[in-house]
């Protein structure tokens, strides 16, 4: 069905994540080659660079979060959404557990040392503006966790890994880097949006979606919408099996991650829907101009390839 005669490249910001998952499972699941597309997947960081190299013809498709095409693509010129991998805001916020902050409880946040990658950072520093909390008046420091942007690191594992060794006093990231800081017992989660944490804007943030460049869309349509029916069945299967995951992560990640995988996703299944709704689309816009990514008011038709809504549900 593809035209291209070398693989079709699919990246992620965050390999070790729940949220991308359906990206990962449809590339090594094989429903991408079920499609009639030779397709890999890879781990490429941090999403602004992933977004880059997608503008810059580097790669096919992007699996990150909703909002980031705008870091590289002014007001949505040139790059539209075709379809979510999973629903609402997908980070968390952890925090030292001896620091005894109760869940939902942002005020106590004035002071500490907040790691966050590029990007991702934004949805946090709007959630606490949200919240009646000014990260420079209240020295809420938020910044890039040293040593996360190396090749094949992954932010969450290693955000977990520096909340360990005291190097920050909390981080906003995926649910992996959550799991395994809660499970060490170092880490407390103060803050999950998707679940109803926070201010209620927070939900329609972002959210994890599939990207392509319109010049992919307008070369090759059959290539996208069979990209599309990929995302859609790898989140039907592991929805009837969620142990496939496992198959999955035993071949991708580190043996203690794999081993959690499955569990997460699990938590995860009923946000696994491709559907991307002008209601979302509205928040992820003012959203977008809060934060000063975006000065234009765009459509949704401006946003989303709704040539392919049809196979959301398929």
């Amino acid at each position: 069905m593809s035209s291209e005669s070398v693989p079709l490249r699919v990246a992620i910001p965050d390999m070790v994540s729940p949220s991308y998952f359906p990206a990962i499972a449809a590339v090594e699941l094989g429903f991408f080659k079920r499609e009639g597309l030779d397709a890999t997947i890879e781990l490429l960081f941090p999403v602004t660079r992933t977004y880059e190299a997608l503008r810059d013809g580097q790669l096919d498709f992007v699996g990150g979060a909703a909002h980031a095409p705008l870091y590289a693509f002014r007001d949505w010129t040139g790059c539209k959404l075709l379809c979510a991998l999973s629903q609402n805001m997908y980070w968390f916020l952890v925090v030292r557990s001896d620091l005894g902050i109760g869940r939902g409880d942002l005020h106590a946040l004035k002071g500490l040392r907040i790691g966050a990658a590029p990007g991702p950072a934004d949805g946090l520093k709007r959630m606490l503006i949200d919240a009646g909390i000014d990260p420079e008046r209240d020295n809420v420091r938020i910044a890039p966790i040293p040593g996360a942007h190396g090749a094949g690191i992954n932010f969450g594992v290693t955000a977990a890994k520096a909340l360990e060794d005291g190097k920050v006093d909390g981080f906003w990231a995926n649910g992996m880097g959550a799991e395994l800081a809660v499970r060490r017992g170092v880490g407390t989660v103060v803050l999950d949006a998707r679940r109803g944490d926070g201010p209620k804007a927070g939900f329609n943030y972002t959210m994890a979606a599939v990207a392509a460049t319109d010049a992919l869309i307008t070369r090759s349509p059959a290539t996208a919408a069979a990209a599309v029916r990929a995302i859609v069945k790898a989140q039907h299967a592991l929805k009837n099996d969620v142990q496939l995951a496992f198959d999955v992560g035993r071949k991708l990640f580190p043996a203690t991650e794999a081993e959690l995988i499955v569990d997460l996703i699990r938590r995860d299944l009923p946000y696994y829907d491709a559907t991307i709704s002008p209601a979302f689309v509205a928040g992820m816009t003012q959203f977008s101009r809060d934060v000063g990514i975006l000065d234009g008011h765009p459509t949704y038709e401006d946003v989303v390839a709704t040539q392919f809504a049809g196979l959301w549900k398929s």
